[in-house]
């Protein structure tokens, strides 16, 4: 590597630090902030880990945990280090069954302010980062989101570099200056980041697609939530006749990739940002970042820009597909947590919803499958009368947008509570509906006038 300053070199060189002694600024009770989704500090983590003898009550928190910390590993009673996440992974799922992870509430555009306003402390900050530029900059790499803030909120600031991250280019808060930070670690191994495929989709995503597909226009900006059926919806528009697509979305998966590939994707009618693929994060295989890797097509932003609804909002024609777990007969929509179990979070749900109605020929859609297969083979519907205690609202009934099954679609705007039961109830399982509309008739929310569809 080449630099244009000598004071540039002589600076990185006075902040390098070893692993070790980045862990030894840690102390007992502090709070410490690890990486976001694929972008994670393992080197410091490894280091911290070995200090599990020396410490109390140090809080960490992270961002969708796609591996196991070894600070988990050694220190299984939590003793020392307590592990926090604000978006679950199945990482955090399973560890949260093991009581080794608590979840942090967020609405996610809210996330920069959190921290700015000081609600949330950080002692130490380990930031992932990519090789320095010669001009003294570090990127953030694929997890920009809340990276700029923690960096400005954090008494100690560190950045763990890694020379496998791609360089994703902004947009604002994608890159770190040297000066604006205490210490520099280098990876010693350099781990690539990890490949996280989407999840096979099934016969029932495939329908809901093509449902959503229905209304898609040429022109579009698309936004894409976290799933099988999100994804799945992007490899058909990729084989489709939709041109002219724009992109503001939070998370950027593979299925982009292929729609850029196949000329779907040129954001030219986007009146915010036109040209550019805006997200905040990625996650997906090889074959995304590779594509990240210094493309001026993308633009990476933190959370509080591309999850903004008062933006979204601005943006026209705004397209939001998103995933839930249960959906009731009075709209309330539960995406997060089920019965006490944190299984995702709210993540940007509630900000794409919120802006996709106020924008211009806006269009919200909450997915998910009538029903769960059980491990005895029974089905298990996922409309629901109502939400049992413990399950979480993630979209309140009076935002919820347009529900999407394999059976249809129905908007909820402007709707009573005995014409949401019927749309509802349409879109649930055949098996379970004549117990639904029991349930509809006990509350109240069901008329003579109700029909429903074979």
């Amino acid at each position: 590597m080449s630099f244009t300053s000598k004071a540039i070199i002589e600076e990185y060189k006075s902040k390098l630090i070893p692993p070790d002694q980045a862990a030894n600024l840690v102390k007992s009770r502090d709070w410490v902030q690890y990486g976001e989704f694929v972008c994670q500090p393992k080197a410091c983590d490894a280091a911290l880990a070995k200090r599990k003898d020396e410490l109390k009550d140090v809080k960490i928190r992270l961002v969708t945990m796609t591996w196991l910390p070894e600070v988990c590993k050694v220190d299984p009673e939590r003793s020392s280090f307590i592990v926090n996440d604000w978006h679950f992974s199945g990482v955090s799922r399973k560890m949260q069954e093991q009581d080794l992870c608590n979840y942090i509430p967020i609405t996610y555009h809210e996330g920069p302010e959190i921290y700015d306003r000081g609600y949330t402390q950080v002692d130490v900050s380990f930031q992932p980062v990519t090789t320095m530029d010669m001009n003294g900059f570090f990127n953030v790499s694929t997890s920009n989101s809340l990276a700029s803030c923690i960096n400005r909120s954090a008494k100690i600031r560190v950045v763990e570099v890694n020379t496998s991250f791609p360089v994703c280019l902004g947009g604002y808060g994608e890159s770190i200056h040297i000066s604006d930070i205490d210490y520099i670690v280098e990876s010693p191994d350099n781990p690539p980041l990890i490949d996280i495929p989407s999840v096979a989709a099934t016969d029932a995503d495939r329908k809901i697609a093509e449902l959503i597909l229905e209304d898609m226009r040429d022109g579009d900006c698309l936004q894409l939530g976290i799933g099988g059926m999100p994804n799945l919806v992007g490899e058909m528009i990729a084989q489709s006749d939709l041109k002219d697509l724009g992109v503001h979305t939070e998370m950027l998966v593979d299925s982009f990739v292929d729609m850029y590939e196949a000329g779907k994707l040129t954001g030219k009618h986007k009146n915010i940002d036109p040209g550019k693929m805006v997200y905040t994060f990625a996650m997906g295989t090889k074959k995304l970042y590779d594509f990240l890797d210094h493309n001026p097509a993308c633009a990476i932003f933190p959370v509080d820009y591309t999850n903004d609804p008062y933006l979204i909002a601005r943006m026209d024609n705004m397209c939001c597909i998103n995933n839930a777990i249960q959906v009731d007969l009075f709209g309330q929509v539960a995406s997060e947590a089920s019965i006490g179990r944190q299984i995702s979070g709210s993540g940007g749900q509630l900000d794409f919803i919120l802006g996709s109605f106020d924008s211009k020929d806006g269009r919200g859609y909450v997915a998910l499958s009538s029903v769960i297969t059980k491990k005895d083979g029974s089905l298990e519907s996922r409309i629901v009368p109502g939400l049992a205690p413990g399950t979480i609202v993630t979209v309140p009934r009076s935002i919820a947008y347009t529900i999407v099954t394999e059976y249809g679609k129905f908007n909820l705007k402007g709707k009573s509570t005995w014409e949401r039961a019927e749309g509802i109830i349409n879109l649930a399982h055949p098996d379970f509906r004549d117990s639904l509309i029991e349930a509809a008739k006990k509350f109240k929310i069901w008329t003579r006038s109700c029909k429903i569809a074979n």
